[in-house]
């Protein structure tokens, strides 16, 4: 090939390149990537075949990773990796040689690998590193069962090439199957079809017929048990959880037919749930066909269940059909928490889905008074380029994402908007989708000029829109009412509260100002009993108030134990971050030293920014 046929198959230069058997960094000059967080510059994946041992005794993964390609005219295929430590490559059974790009902090590096025009397959040897970020390695002590050591992924959002080299970006997808080997008493799982019962030899088999990105492949091993909520939907979960699992999990099959009866058909033939161990970082991850779930989410009253409709909801937006990269995370979540909450109102009234959308109104509203409101970060598309994308996946994505959809569906018409989404999914079905395609299909399919509705002011302009719907909650008002009662009186009225939701707890203790006495908190817990809640959001916010008002010092131990134990990001942030504002950052590590090797890398590395000297 020519220096100038070269120059145009390749979307960067390399420089200084090394063999696989003299391996020196390449350094590579970007020109141009369809998505600045992957090293792949074309979709040439077709399917993946994963062969792999998991090693509990080494927290490691080995094996193979097979592709079948699509060479599109290029001479080479780039991957990303981080870490995998690569043992040889073949190109249709030929070892080849291969190159790899300059360490990237946050990137990791370009894994080039030579093709020809007819070349059909790759494979890649490979073992992970027993640190690779996307996976965590849990001793018997860490899990439920305290019996059996644990093992789970998570990819979101380039974690994947952690554990897989991979072209690791959402705008490219593939079709897998996958051979695991596991310890025999250990059940394996993964986001594809999945057996009910453990085998005894330890060899489990998946696929995933329906093309999927990097990130949404995920695997999971412990001493896992299965029971059946419905047709379609099932529950895995350690033996000593189940249980309480699937009587918390009851209503997902109504979820699934409230959902489809909105937008579609559901397009993955199964939706079950793993519950995780406790150090899971986020509440829910929605790998097709299996979401990952923390159990913090059992709260014995099916009070959180709004987290399953939403990582239901995401096998419609996300899976289904995809932000193209990272810096339109919003297209995922916005359009998935608004799909949420018309799953909870379909199934438990407007009243209930209306407390949900005021509570997140004032999380945005906080959320945008601590990053200033003319953050760029507030935007729905953001810049991330030579950021970690993680950084964009902050509440703006979710909620202005979704109260731009609620906008729309007020100014629309909810009918017409609803046949709009329909046909949304179903134009785009196993796509990519960007914002400016987005506001290109919007500005076709929908009346946006004669309603003078400004797409581009939400999505590239930072705060909070002026036309931000206000949601009505009745049962809020009634919480509010209670909350003056009370305060006047000091008289604390269980009559008043006897059928209060989590979310009517949640807004009272949410009233409580910020400078409240030490003597006013000890009184509600008397009364109300917090401190010793089986909520999680419920513990949470009461936790943040009683650091902030130093009534923290007579409850220290339940917020450690809250804290060592749980590794849900969204919970343990706002706690390490009132201890660091007011002064008590000493505390703070301490507990965190005790805490870090129960969570996940996720959760580690951002207790690691928030704590550093």
């Amino acid at each position: 090939m020519s220096k100038k046929s070269q120059a145009k198959a390749l979307s960067f230069v390399f420089t200084l390149l090394a063999s696989c058997q003299n391996p020196k960094p390449m350094k590579e000059v970007i020109v141009d990537r369809p998505d600045v967080h992957s090293y792949a510059e074309l979709s040439q994946i077709h399917h993946l075949n994963l062969d792999l041992i998991v090693d509990f005794e080494k927290n490691i993964i080995e094996g193979s990773a097979t592709y079948d390609i699509l060479p599109n005219g290029a001479d080479h295929i780039t991957l990303d990796i981080q870490g995998p430590e690569i043992d040889q490559i073949t190109v249709d059974d030929q070892e080849v040689e291969y190159r790899l790009g300059e360490q990237d902090p946050i990137l990791g590096q370009a894994l080039r690998i030579p093709i020809h025009s007819d070349s059909k397959k790759i494979s890649v040897h490979y073992k992970t590193q027993s640190d690779a970020a996307a996976l965590q390695w849990l001793s018997p002590m860490q899990t439920s069962g305290k019996k059996h050591p644990f093992m789970f992924s998570q990819g979101e959002a380039i974690l994947t090439r952690t554990w897989i080299p991979i072209q690791d970006s959402p705008g490219i997808r593939f079709t897998y199957e996958a051979t695991l080997h596991v310890p025999a008493e250990l059940m394996a799982v993964m986001s594809a079809t999945n057996v009910q019962t453990k085998n005894t030899n330890g060899i489990y088999h998946f696929t995933m017929p329906q093309p999927v990105p990097a990130y949404l492949i995920a695997i999971a091993v412990g001493d896992l048990s299965f029971k059946i909520l419905g047709p379609r939907t099932g529950v895995y979960a350690e033996p000593s959880v189940l249980e309480k699992a699937a009587n918390e999990f009851v209503d997902t099959e109504h979820m699934i037919t409230a959902a489809e009866n909105l937008y579609g058909p559901y397009a993955w033939d199964r939706y079950d749930l793993l519950v995780l161990p406790p150090s899971f970082p986020f509440g829910g991850m929605e790998n097709p066909r299996l979401t990952f779930v923390t159990p913090t989410v059992i709260a014995g009253d099916r009070s959180l269940v709004s987290l399953i409709a939403h990582e239901l909801a995401h096998s419609w937006s996300g899976n289904y059909v995809t932000n193209s990269n990272w810096n339109d995370f919003w297209i995922n979540e916005g359009f998935t928490t608004y799909f949420e909450r018309r799953i909870m109102e379909s199934l438990y009234g407007r009243d209930y889905s209306e407390m949900l959308a005021s509570l997140a109104l004032q999380e945005w509203k906080d959320l945008v008074l601590e990053m200033g409101d003319t953050s760029k970060d507030t935007y729905l598309h953001l810049d991330l380029i030579h950021r970690n994308p993680d950084d964009g996946m902050t509440n703006i994505a979710y909620e202005k994402g979704s109260f731009l959809l609620r906008m729309l569906e007020e100014k629309i018409g909810r009918e017409r908007f609803d046949v709009f989404l329909k046909n949304y999914f179903a134009a785009h079905a196993f796509q990519s989708m960007d914002s400016e395609k987005l506001i290109e299909y919007m500005n076709t399919h929908l009346p946006l000029d004669s309603l003078q509705i400004d797409l581009a002011s939400w999505i590239y302009r930072p705060g909070i829109p002026a036309d931000t719907p206000i949601p009505a909650s009745d049962r809020f008002n009634k919480v509010e009412a209670a909350f003056v009662k009370m305060n006047s009186t000091g008289i604390y009225d269980t009559k008043l509260t006897k059928d209060w939701s989590s979310h009517e707890w949640i807004h009272f203790i949410s009233l409580l100002p910020e400078d409240a006495s030490v003597q006013l908190l000890k009184n509600l817990d008397l009364a109300f009993k917090f401190t010793t809640s089986g909520n999680c959001e419920i513990l949470d916010i009461w936790f943040e108030k009683a650091i902030k008002s130093g009534y923290s010092k007579e409850i220290l131990d339940k917020i450690e134990a809250f804290l060592v134990q749980i590794g849900r990001r969204k919970y343990i942030m706002p706690l390490y971050k009132a201890f660091k504002t007011t002064g008590q950052i000493e505390t703070a590590r301490k507990i965190y030293a005790q805490a870090r090797p129960n969570y996940h890398s996720v959760s580690v590395n951002s207790v690691d920014l928030l704590l550093k000297e």
